[in-house]
């Protein structure tokens, strides 16, 4: 017999999938905007960090590479392969969340110096 192969692009894939199916976590119809919008809000939330300040250097280094992954791939499903952190909902999950923490982070100043100085054997570890 006559076999026929079908596959579908990532993009039309991702439309015809009605769930996540993950409880609590629906199904967002343009995800690749999302996470363009959200990569683009965090990096300009660490940029008013300090250059030297280590979460913002490695948030930004994350969030530049993802970035660049979903700006140029239109594809949901090679968006998920490349960024392999579960399905493209749970990534704009966790892009939101950074995006939270970074603006705790600047409230907070991690970076700044302590107000008292800790004990001589606080960090001491036996």
């Amino acid at each position: 017999g006559i076999c026929f192969s079908f596959t579908m692009s990532g993009r039309l894939a991702h439309a015809l999938r009605r769930t996540t199916g993950l409880t609590g976590l629906a199904r967002v119809a343009e995800p690749r905007k999302a996470l363009i919008a959200v990569y683009n809000s965090t990096l300009d939330e660490v940029k008013k960090m300090p250059e030297t300040a280590v979460y913002r250097t490695h948030v930004e280094k994350l969030t530049e590479s993802r970035l660049q992954i979903v700006q140029n791939t239109e594809d949901v499903n090679a968006i998920e392969e490349a960024v392999d952190a579960g399905q493209i909902e749970e990534v704009l999950q966790q892009a939101q969340y950074e995006l939270e923490l970074a603006q705790k982070m600047l409230e907070w100043k991690p970076w700044e110096p302590l107000e008292e100085e800790p004990l001589a054997d606080q960090w001491k570890w036996p």
